[in-house]
């Protein structure tokens, strides 16, 4: 079975200073994988290449059997791939409803689509905030919202830039507890996050990179296994 996303040998760069250099990553469909490393060393580069957003140097990148190295970002986002980004990036001006519904469309085909009542019931507090508008909601919420707009897409791909930055332990955990729904739904799923120790519970595959590079890649089984290797490219 060929991959649902394959990102082979990408270069990146801003202007004359190069971020990546040859990063291969690879899902299939269905899998819950993750994107590892210290801050400052390509992770978001990596998943703005496959948005479209940074161009490649060279490489390819092929999802869902098509090559999109060269395409644009919202032909990318067509094609079934959705981002919750670091910073979230919700609509200030409009209500916890307008922010999902705005957003509805299924670009999986998916006979069975996350609707609003769907995000309701995945996130309880997002029903209760329905009306509130997007800059009266707390950092938690406002990341529950991310996650609920960008499922409201219907995605191939979700990926998720720094999952539980900034929030606080229960809404942490209420995080987690999405993801862990979402992968037993066969969502297909890139997590950026520094808690490795629950990235080990939730994902199927680790890719860890640092200056730009793969140095690691294996399952959640080996990485368990490895403390060493988490500790070396991932500890504070």
């Amino acid at each position: 079975m060929k991959p649902l996303l394959e990102v082979h040998a990408i270069e990146t760069a801003y202007g004359s200073s190069q971020i990546l250099f040859g990063i291969d990553l690879t899902i299939q469909a269905g899998q819950t994988a993750t994107l590892l490393g210290r801050n400052g060393m390509g992770k978001t580069t990596t998943v703005r290449s496959v948005l479209g957003l940074t161009p490649i140097r060279s490489g390819t990148i092929r999802f869902d059997g098509h090559d999109i190295g060269r395409w644009s970002a919202d032909r990318i986002a067509r094609l079934g791939v959705a981002v919750v980004p670091e910073g979230r990036h919700i609509f200030p001006n409009l209500s916890v409803r307008e922010n999902l519904v705005a957003f509805a469309c299924n670009r999986s085909g998916t006979d069975q689509p996350w609707t609003l009542e769907r995000v309701f019931a995945l996130f309880p507090r997002l029903r209760e905030r329905a009306n509130n508008m997007g800059n009266q909601l707390s950092g938690g919420e406002q990341q529950m919202l991310a996650i609920g707009r960008a499922l409201m897409t219907n995605p191939k791909l979700l990926i998720l830039d720094e999952a539980t930055e900034g929030l606080a332990p229960l809404i942490r955990e209420e995080i987690w507890q999405c993801l862990n729904q979402l992968r037993n739904m066969g969502q297909t799923t890139l997590v950026i996050d520094k808690y490795v120790q629950r990235l080990i519970e939730l994902a199927d595959q680790h890719t860890i990179i640092e200056r730009g590079q793969v140095v690691w890649n294996g399952s959640s089984d080996t990485l368990r296994q490895s403390p060493e290797i988490w500790e070396r490219y991932v500890g504070v």
